[in-house]
């Protein structure tokens, strides 16, 4: 399939289909090089690539909450940049985000509250910004003392 078909899919839901051409232009918007590969097939981008098309596609939707797990998993750090610039954008647009994230300090710098999991278990929660001054987590987490 190409980026356009993959975006297009993420319009399926009855409730996104009246929106899709709008979505679409919002997604080229927020996403320029989208557009740019829109007649690529989706498997031949790079896996950076291909994460900003499944964002995208989760997008088309018309979300009021969009859940991502490790968006920025196994990507180059310049496109980790880009995962959380776009997520930036998407707060912008009032979009909820729930975010599963292994770069503690990009994820707490962006959120208003944050939860940290050990083992199935919340061991903190509280405001995104007093997690980030927490010395213990700073440590286990971030690598700092």
């Amino acid at each position: 399939m190409t980026v356009e078909d993959n975006l297009l899919l993420g319009s399926y839901a009855r409730r996104a289909r009246p929106h899709r051409e709008q979505s679409l232009r919002r997604v080229y918007e927020l996403l320029p090089k989208l557009a740019e590969r829109r007649k690529q097939l989706g498997g031949s981008m790079s896996g950076g690539e291909q994460q900003m098309c499944a964002i995208a596609r989760g997008l088309m939707a018309c979300p009021e909450l969009l859940i991502l797990d490790e968006p920025s998993l196994g990507l180059a750090p310049i496109v980790v940049k880009e995962v959380f610039r776009l997520l930036r954008e998407l707060q912008g647009l009032g979009i909820a985000v729930l975010l599963v994230e292994q770069h503690v300090r990009n994820a707490l710098e962006l959120a208003e509250r944050g939860a940290v999991l050990e083992n199935g278990r919340v061991v903190l929660e509280g405001a995104a910004k007093d997690l980030l001054g927490n010395p213990d987590l700073r440590k286990a987490y971030m690598g700092q003392k």
